[in-house]
């Protein structure tokens, strides 16, 4: 048999399968219920004498040995995530709740002349992308704040313990299989680490390595090349942060274009607070954020964040419970999409006001007869002027005045279509009174005199 390609997912193990991990603990393998880039995802049991119950508290990661992610993944695990070391930080930070999957277990298997790699993990539930495209893209502030408190926690851990994750996003936040209001931060597979043994990566540009990870969440360092650091996955979460708050990003319609994106990046974090001030959806605010993000651009690429300090900014009211239902009022408008368009309507926003006329005024405004250029009038010019016309219609009876055809018309005014209509109207010929317009010239018997 061809081995299989790198990078490819795995062909599927049987239902039933048997897995024996380092520990020499035994794991029977359930049905599949997802995928990732590479590999595939069961449901798993430590009792092999039975069918897998469809309510397990385990799964089982799988993927052909060769494969990358899954081998980080694991490192990081058994490196910095064991579970007795997780229960210490607990105690001494004071904290009811890390969120960090727990790692049960990992190993090697054949089948059918396939080597696999396996990793047996906590069972977790809905990610927070699909909460986010549930509720239009946003979340609650409340609710944006305690996340941002709960994953600095996260962070502060898996740094102190020399990895960062550098690929946190909302299809990386999971909620809980059993307690859907705990999160935990999942996908390990691009950790990195930074500081093996004590020593900080230097910081070097790689030319070769721009742009990685998620583009629109990826750091200005890593845009840059540089090896994922600690500032870079706080950067990473307070451009998540903005995105569940606002529900958008001034780059996400230039996403195809990672130049471009790595741009807008750096004049958000140029013009700090005012540039992420100005996001601001309905009445949430952004100012949390924005000190946020302030304070991670004061950070070098070597420094180490206070962390205590990032929660107190995202300090919330709001305790307990997270609330993932649907924020009210709407999102970020498409400005963002299209700054252009924001600033016509600021330019036109700064005019004098217009008083908007009663239904009579613009029935009466629909008859009155406007001036019209000499160049569309055929005959002499009007005999009087628009002042002068004014004074007489009233006096004319409404039925008695003639019916205009109407022209179209566009509601929405802040609309592109509306300056051109503006335009238009300059030089588009109106409607005359009859009683102001000369027919064509009569020969003496009083016919029309032919052409």
């Amino acid at each position: 048999m061809a081995p299989p390609k790198k990078n490819a997912l795995p062909k599927p193990l049987p239902d039933g399968f048997i897995l024996t991990d380092t520990e020499k603990k035994k794991w029977k393998l359930g049905t599949i219920i997802g995928q990732g880039g590479f590999g595939l995802i069961y449901l798993a049991s430590k009792d092999i004498d039975r069918p897998v119950a469809m309510d397990t508290d385990f799964v089982i990661k799988v993927e052909y040995q060769k494969n990358g992610p899954l081998f980080s993944e694991l490192k990081f695990y058994q490196r910095a995530a064991k579970p007795e070391s997780m229960q210490r930080w607990k105690k001494n930070k004071k904290l009811d709740f890390l969120g960090i999957p727990t790692y049960w277990g990992s190993g090697l298997a054949e089948y059918n002349d396939l080597s696999y790699r396996f990793m047996a993990m906590d069972r977790l539930g809905m990610d927070l992308q699909k909460v986010c495209e549930h509720n239009g893209g946003r979340l609650k502030k409340a609710t944006v704040l305690q996340l941002g408190q709960r994953l600095v926690d996260v962070l502060q851990y898996i740094h102190e313990n020399e990895y960062v994750h550098a690929d946190i996003k909302a299809a990386n936040l999971m909620r809980g299989y059993r307690d859907p209001e705990q999160v935990y931060l999942a996908d390990y597979g691009l950790s990195y680490r930074y500081c093996p043994d004590g020593a900080h990566k230097e910081y070097k540009e790689n030319p070769k390595r721009c742009h990685d990870g998620t583009i629109e969440y990826t750091s200005l360092d890593a845009h840059k090349g540089l090896a994922p650091s600690r500032r870079s996955d706080l950067q990473i979460l307070g451009f998540c942060l903005l995105h569940w708050l606002c529900g958008s990003l001034p780059w996400i319609s230039i996403l195809k274009n990672p130049t471009q994106v790595q741009e807008a990046k750096a004049r958000l974090m140029d013009n700090l607070p005012d540039s992420v001030q100005q996001l601001s959806a309905s009445r949430a605010s952004t100012d949390e954020v924005a000190a946020f993000l302030l304070y991670v651009k004061t950070l070098e690429y070597q420094d180490k964040p206070d962390y205590q300090h990032l929660k107190d900014l995202l300090a919330s009211v709001v305790t307990g419970s997270l609330d993932f239902s649907s924020p009210q009022g709407p999102a970020v408008e498409s400005d963002t999409k299209n700054p252009h368009t924001k600033e016509k309507k600021a330019g036109r926003a700064r005019g004098p006001s217009k008083t908007k006329p009663s239904p009579a005024e613009v029935e009466d405004e629909g008859m009155k007869s406007k001036p019209v250029p000499a160049c569309h009038i055929r005959g002499p010019p009007l005999p009087k002027p628009q002042s002068q016309q004014e004074e007489v219609l009233p006096t004319v009876r409404r039925s008695q005045r003639p019916r205009v055809a109407p022209v179209h018309s566009y509601k929405e005014d802040d609309s592109e279509e509306d300056e051109e209509e503006d335009e238009e109207e300059e030089v588009r010929p109106k409607p005359i009174l009859a009683c102001y317009l000369r027919g064509p010239p009569k020969s003496p018997s009083g016919q029309p005199k032919q052409v």
